[in-house]
């Protein structure tokens, strides 16, 4: 099934909003509201993202999905912080090749990372403990 006009507006402001490098003050201001840096992502905070991870019960034998993952957050802040392995999946191929990147040098292990939309993941029943979906209205 092909993209709907909503997925395809979607990917198109993604792929504009994600172009640009993260800057030193976007940084700075992403570090003071959220506690972190990951290239003005999202709104979630490092505390909400904690909590996320320890109610999802989250550790070095979990495999997560993080839906709407963007440039990799919080998936790939949580693969850090809890060291499970993470596959991330957004509709924007220019998100996540940053979190490919970012992840290859935080040397984190990313088991994956999909362009698909929310309502038509290719993943099998089951394959994940855990699924997150952060700043995202599906």
């Amino acid at each position: 099934m092909g993209a709907s006009k909503d997925e395809r507006e979607a990917r198109q402001h993604f792929a504009e909003r994600y172009s640009p490098e993260p800057d030193d003050v976007l940084d700075a201001v992403e570090r003071a509201v959220l506690g972190d840096a990951w290239g003005a992502n999202g709104f979630t905070t490092v505390a909400e993202a904690n909590a996320l991870g320890e109610q999802a019960g989250l550790d070095e034998n979990a495999h997560l999905l993080d839906i709407g993952t963007g440039r990799g957050w919080p998936g790939l802040y949580l693969a850090r912080r809890m060291g499970c392995r993470a596959t991330l999946s957004d509709l924007p191929v220019e998100g996540l090749r940053l979190a490919i990147d970012r992840a290859a040098r935080e040397r984190l292990e990313l088991t994956g990372a999909v362009v698909a939309s929310a309502k038509d993941l290719p993943f099998a029943s089951r394959s994940f403990d855990a699924v997150i979906h952060t700043d995202v209205l599906c």
